[in-house]
């Protein structure tokens, strides 16, 4: 039995709808993609990954910080 990744399948389309041209996109294709981009964060957030994106994210902010003291 075959089993897909919803993660998976929304990283796919996502990469799929941001390759066309932005000028053919209208202002409901945009919304569906923030709507689709939000739900993969979602989805990812709970894994090794999404955490470690995390801890990426919160080391970069916290040196941007630090740096503009």
């Amino acid at each position: 039995m075959l089993t897909i990744n919803v993660a998976v399948l929304l990283a796919v389309i996502i990469v799929v709808r941001l390759r066309r041209r932005t000028e053919a996109r209208s202002r409901n294709d945009e919304k569906l993609t923030v709507l689709i981009v939000l739900v993969f964060g979602i989805l990812v957030a709970p894994t090794g990954f999404g955490q470690g994106v995390l801890d990426v994210v919160g080391e970069l902010v916290s040196g941007v910080n630090g740096s503009s003291r």
